[in-house]
């Protein structure tokens, strides 16, 4: 890192973390360049926990962890994200998805990546009460779509979306989501009410449930915890979101996380 940094003689490091970004900023440090890091989650992860002490600002994407940095480094910056989500077609969407009832509200339900079982299992069986208030889609993951359902109105699967995604988010008034730091930034950025499931401790570090839990203190989010999901709490939950709709879109608007892009430019500009 240090052979390369003298090489390419850049003016300043931007790290988003991960273990391969440690000797990069560590380099920065020893060839006095400046490096700007990036915290996605609400608590620092190892490789910004040992790149922290060598960086020159910590952009932080939660309130809450500015008491994890040193003040005089620590700056409240929110995530960037594809500004290509900002200009979905609506249209485009309901379309793709084949609804025929546009007075219905349309839920969408992304399961990461891979999809959730949990969740998966929880969306279809609670589908026949879904469909009679919302169009529902339903990003099920890799392998998980259900042929079986396909036949049903209202109700379509993807095991995931690329490029149709911003259309999905546009049509969309709701959301159920897991908590991953970039995914819930989407959500805040897009102003979409949702209902944040975030994988439980025991299959993961439990950044997500403390993701989760800053996104539902700012008024952001309802949060359910996976093993506490059953048929009628999710969907008196769907029915509760749609109700105060309002009141989470409103609190969305005053956050301070949005313009991230921004921000942290300004931040590498000055370095």
């Amino acid at each position: 890192s240090v052979r390369l940094l003298k090489k390419l003689k850049p003016d300043v490091v931007f790290s988003k973390g991960g273990f391969v970004s440690v000797p990069v900023v560590l380099a920065a440090s020893r060839c006095h360049i400046p490096a700007i890091i990036h915290e996605s989650d609400l608590t620092p992860g190892l490789a910004n926990r040992i790149a922290i002490p060598k960086a020159t600002k910590v952009c932080c994407n939660f309130p809450e962890t500015l008491a994890h940095v040193p003040e005089e480094k620590a700056v409240l910056t929110g995530t960037p994200i594809r500004a290509e989500l900002l200009s979905g077609d609506a249209d485009r969407a309901f379309a793709l998805c084949n609804f025929t009832d546009s007075a219905k509200p349309t839920l969408l339900v992304v399961g990461g990546s891979s999809g959730s079982r949990a969740i998966n299992t929880a969306i279809r069986d609670l589908l026949p009460e879904l469909i009679k208030n919302y169009n529902v889609i339903h990003l099920c993951g890799k392998g998980n779509v259900d042929t079986s359902l396909n036949a049903i109105a209202g109700y379509a699967q993807f095991e995931y979306a690329n490029e149709e995604l911003a259309d999905l988010f546009a049509l969309s008034s709701l959301v159920i989501s897991r908590a991953g730091a970039n995914a819930i930034c989407e959500l805040l950025a897009l102003k979409k009410p949702n209902i944040l499931i975030p994988l439980p401790a025991a299959s993961s570090r439990g950044d997500q449930l403390l993701n989760a839990a800053s996104f539902e203190a700012q008024g952001y989010s309802i949060v359910l915890n996976e093993d506490d999901i059953t048929t009628n709490l999710l969907v008196d939950k769907v029915h509760e979101l749609y109700f105060n709709r309002q009141n989470y879109v409103d609190a969305m608007s005053k956050s301070h996380q949005m313009d991230a892009v921004k921000t942290i430019m300004e931040l590498i500009n000055a370095a």
